[in-house]
């Protein structure tokens, strides 16, 4: 069977974990949680996982190996990893970490219409995110120092988590020079003078527009 057309987060730790042994879905999410993957694959529902591994099942990515039960948990299907599945994870992980991909998170998409609050509105808000960004920055410190000392683990398993907490630095310091522009009013705007350049650059669009037009030929 053929690959499925698109890869995800999600799909790429399944074949992953499966490299190392076969396991049934509960001990692929503990695995996730246990190695801290859950900061950057979403598990928080089952049947998100659930879903991908019957995809992989259907692609021939996964097979599964055996079914089997014991007194204190209900029947487990254990998968593992086809060699159309390990062949697939390594495109799949080259492509992941040589090309970036465009995506749209919520907090750019947000600050583009930032003007539409006041000043001193959006002050407030960002410094609240400060606050938030500072908390998560400090989890990241001590998830890492964890990893480290009481875990023993490899660098390389905690790549991930150091780009986390790189990114979330980085973040910080973008809002805390932001939120000082603002509180000192090196960053001000005017909603009335914005409607105003946004009305008067939407019709000098639609008179460009209009005067893009092909002529027609009367009918």
């Amino acid at each position: 069977m053929s690959a499925p057309s698109r890869s995800s987060p999600l799909a790429l730790t399944v074949l992953a974990l499966l490299h190392f042994q076969p396991l049934h879905p509960y001990g692929i999410q503990r695995l996730i949680k246990q190695w801290g993957k859950d900061q950057v694959v979403n598990v928080g529902q089952r049947t998100s996982l659930y879903r991908t591994i019957d995809r992989l099942l259907a692609a021939g990515l996964v097979a599964v190996r055996e079914t089997g039960r014991d007194q204190q948990y209900p029947e487990r299907t254990v998968y593992e990893l086809t060699d159309d599945g390990r062949s697939t994870m390594r495109v799949w992980l080259s492509e992941m970490l040589s090309a970036p991909k465009q995506e749209f998170p919520q907090f750019p998409a947000a600050l583009s219409f930032v003007l539409m609050l006041a000043p001193e509105e959006a002050l407030d808000v960002l410094e609240q995110r400060a606050a938030a960004v500072a908390g998560a920055l400090d989890a990241h410190d001590k998830s890492l120092a964890e990893q480290r000392e009481i875990h023993g683990l490899p660098r390389v398993t905690m790549l991930e988590g150091e780009y986390l907490r790189a990114m979330t630095a980085a973040e910080l310091d973008w809002i805390r020079a932001v939120t000082d522009d603002l509180r000192s009013g090196r960053l001000s705007w005017s909603l009335e003078e914005l409607i105003g350049f946004a009305q008067s650059t939407g019709q000098q669009a639609l008179a460009d527009r209009t005067h893009s037009q092909p002529d027609l030929d009367p009918q």
